[in-house]
């Protein structure tokens, strides 16, 4: 059959997107769309500020992992890893309430995450045949949107005739029926598997521009995960909106799908840095208006803002740290995406001390976008040394 071929682009790209929706939608962002539902059960907010924060430790460690991997089969074994981690994981939140082994699950699921999304879109890219892979890449990054949205639309399907813990065991067998395309199509054939190429680790990669890029990735992790953990509760806690957050997240989702395309395309013609630049730009935008007001069709928004840049700039900078990296891409997307990690990792911690301290997000909001325009200001000045150096080379 034509859908079982490895080697076809349509059916590569559709198993990146397949494998995104399961390490990124169930074992990730399902956890957003479930949030209200468990902080009214059991959960308090302080330790969905924790357990967030711990994903994002498990994320962090995968992605500092990835950068040391060279051989292709040990790709698909720690691909195929961060599936099933995925999907087991899933399965625990289901079946208990006990919040040490929830923070294991987290853990094990930001590991798995970081196998799928890091590891997994460098197989994806090194299995594409196109000659310049740009436009694929951001067909094969539709998949987070796709993820938030399926996800949020189970989970709420789900809420309406059961509970949270039903939700869950349902994302889990959805996840698991998934995975069989996606781990099958995403590996190589024994013919290939035995010229697998081994490329030398180089660190060379990291000049000052390069430094500067990932330092902006770290901001932008920052600005990522505060709505990316707490924007259904953000719309929820705003006067007369209650209830409208799980709306806002599947418009997330939604806007999400295409935005990796659309900003692919205006990188390819306008410069990487240049749409990263508006994007972010743009993200600050959507992570002040709950701060401002609470008009329904602002804060709704907020969705198309927050899914149509976070996503399309996780494609660009990704993408971008691929084709800056050769023959290696996944040295230095995963070292970027260590930095984007780190911002993951704290910015739920000062999230929950300045919601209880304060009473709102507001706090929250206002630092938060206060960081990513700092990694706004990075890019300015990476593009600054870009410019310099081309003009340097123009004048030689």
């Amino acid at each position: 059959m034509d859908i079982l071929n490895k080697n076809k682009n349509f059916n590569i790209l559709l198993a990146g997107i397949l494998s995104i929706i399961i390490g990124v939608g169930v074992a990730r962002f399902a956890f957003t769309s479930l949030l209200p539902a468990m902080l009214d059960d059991f959960l308090s907010l302080r330790s969905a500020g924790l357990f967030a924060s711990f994903n994002f430790v498990g994320y962090l460690s995968g992605a500092l992992l990835s950068i040391f991997i060279k051989d292709i089969n040990t790709k698909v074994k720690l691909f195929r890893l961060g599936i099933l981690l995925s999907i087991l994981t899933t399965v625990l939140l289901a079946t208990t309430t006990d919040e040490t082994l929830w923070f294991i699950s987290r853990v094990m699921a930001g590991f798995g995450s970081a196998m799928v999304l890091i590891v997994g879109s460098a197989i994806t890219m090194v299995k594409l045949n196109y000659e310049d892979k740009t436009k694929a890449m951001g067909i094969h990054f539709t998949g987070i949107g796709f993820a938030i949205a399926i996800s949020e639309l189970i989970s709420q399907y789900v809420l309406y005739h059961g509970t949270w813990a039903d939700a869950w065991m349902v994302l889990a067998i959805f996840a698991f029926i998934l995975s069989f395309y996606s781990m099958y199509i995403l590996s190589f054939d024994k013919e290939i598997k035995k010229d697998a190429p081994k490329h030398k680790l180089s660190f060379s990669i990291f000049t000052p521009y390069v430094i500067l890029l990932i330092l902006a990735y770290f901001t932008e992790g920052v600005g990522f995960v505060v709505q990316g953990t707490f924007l259904p509760d953000i719309i929820n806690s705003l006067e007369g909106l209650d209830g409208y957050g799980s709306l806002g997240w599947l418009i997330v989702g939604i806007a999400g799908i295409p935005s990796s395309i659309i900003w692919m395309r205006l990188a390819h013609r306008h410069g990487s840095i240049n749409i990263i630049i508006i994007a972010m730009i743009l993200q600050v935008i959507g992570i002040l208006i709950p701060a401002f007001t609470n008009n329904i069709y602002f804060n709704l928004f907020i969705g198309v803002l927050y899914g149509s840049t976070f996503i399309g700039l996780v494609a660009l900078f990704m993408n971008l740290g691929g084709q800056l990296a050769g023959k290696n891409p996944v040295v230095l997307m995963g070292a970027m995406t260590a930095a984007y990690g780190i911002g993951q990792v704290g910015a739920p911690l000062y999230s929950v001390v300045l919601i209880e301290y304060f009473g709102n997000y507001n706090s929250t909001l206002y630092l938060t976008a206060g960081i990513v325009c700092i990694g706004v200001l990075f890019l300015f000045w990476a593009r600054k040394l870009q410019n310099m150096i081309t003009r340097a080379k123009t004048n030689r």
